[in-house]
């Protein structure tokens, strides 16, 4: 048996210890300024942005006579945000009434409109957000980054929408409230309300994947782009046999065997997805397929292969990037995607691993082509989430 790693190096801030509810935050009252009319901002993500986002989004962040405290308002959105989609929900005395809500297809200019959009988000999408930091960026800003992944339960096929990205929240000086609240996705370059992109991105993800449900090994989403996810793996163990290419069928009746009863204990294991194959270097010196097993058994404790071609071992997870495609994936095809995955790593300053893997979710006999889950992972040598 031995270990396999694709990354293990990934940023994680330090969470504020002390999390207080916003009724007892207190605060020094500085001078009144306008919210939002900002006169320099220095927020990486807002210079890349509109003029007209810009305007929305911050308050005046010039140097104040006076230093307004935000670090019980950091804490306190380490531990309310959390419940953005939850029946506790978010507190919405941290807000001022008349705040300013703006993503690519949304406004609100209430807090009453904000929770309105909330809650028809729980009902439709049943979404799932992820609170990766929270930061101060200005004297009247703090910054957020998230992921929220939404299962469109209308469609049969229940599509999942992915977005990562970040949030701008100003805060009002005089109440010391947020005020305003814009959010950037990863996946667009317009961020604009109202973005053509931004409704083009949601309308491409609605595409009919068949995904089995069946267990699969456990990963957060760290990022989306136009091109790729970027995805952090948990350990998992899998059976593993030697192929001579990353398509076709080859080896998948000896490690399939294996859970099916042809092992030491003749112990039947119950399916999972995807299979895996994988190569370690640009040759294809060294092919192997995986069969991931369920995460509740431990490699100490599952019965021995009978064949020598095949083997346990325990993957310890990591980072890799994903791009996610259908139809039948031919080696020529894998290669293809691999490929462009490749040089969009590099072009945004991302190191890839030597070698790719590619996973299939689905048995091609029993599955539509065009409904085929396929996707080329490739391991990030490491990856900052910034």
């Amino acid at each position: 048996m031995s270990s396999t790693q694709l990354s293990d190096q990934i940023f994680r801030p330090l969470i504020p210890a002390a999390c207080v509810s916003f009724r007892q935050l207190t605060t020094t009252k500085p001078k009144l300024l306008p919210c939002p009319r900002p006169k320099s901002l220095k927020h990486k993500h807002l210079t890349q942005k509109s003029k007209w986002a810009v305007r929305l989004s911050l308050v005046d962040q010039s140097p104040p006579k006076s230093t307004f405290d935000v670090e019980q308002l950091v804490g306190f959105l380490y531990e309310d945000l959390v419940h953005l989609f939850d029946d506790r929900g978010i507190d919405r005395t941290a807000y001022d009434e008349r705040v300013k809500f703006r993503d690519p297809i949304t406004k609100h200019d209430t807090i009453a409109g904000y929770l309105l959009n909330i809650a028809f988000l729980k009902i439709v999408f049943t979404p799932r957000f992820q609170l990766h930091w929270v930061k101060q960026t200005g004297p009247y800003e703090i910054t957020t980054r998230w992921t929220m992944v939404m299962k469109f339960i209308p469609l049969p096929w229940k599509p999942e929408l992915i977005f990562t990205g970040t949030s701008v929240m100003g805060i009002n000086p005089e109440t010391g409230k947020f005020c305003s609240h814009v959010d950037f996705w990863d996946s667009i370059k317009n961020n604009d309300y109202f973005s053509l992109e931004g409704l083009l991105d949601v309308f491409k993800q609605l595409r009919i994947y068949k995904t089995p449900d069946l267990q699969t090994p456990k990963y957060e989403i760290l990022k989306r782009t136009a091109n790729y996810e970027v995805r952090k793996y948990a350990p998992y163990v899998v059976v593993e046999g030697q192929v001579d290419k990353l398509s076709g069928s080859a080896g998948f009746g000896d490690v399939t065997g294996y859970i099916f009863g042809k092992n030491s204990k003749m112990e039947k294991i119950p399916m999972t997805t995807p299979v895996f194959t994988e190569v370690s270097d640009a040759e294809l010196s060294k092919v192997s397929i995986k069969l991931c097993l369920p995460l509740d058994k431990d490699i100490s404790s599952l019965p021995d292969p009978n064949q020598e071609t095949i083997s346990l071992k325990k993957v310890e997870g990591g980072i890799a990037a994903v791009v996610k495609f259908s139809g039948k994936p031919t080696e020529e095809i894998v290669r293809e995607k691999e490929k462009a995955l490749r040089a969009s790593l590099i072009r945004d300053g991302l190191k890839p691993k030597e070698g790719c893997s590619l996973a299939r979710y689905n048995d091609p006999g029993r599955t539509w082509s065009f409904m085929l889950r396929n996707e080329v992972l490739i391991g990030l040598e490491e990856f900052t989430l910034d």
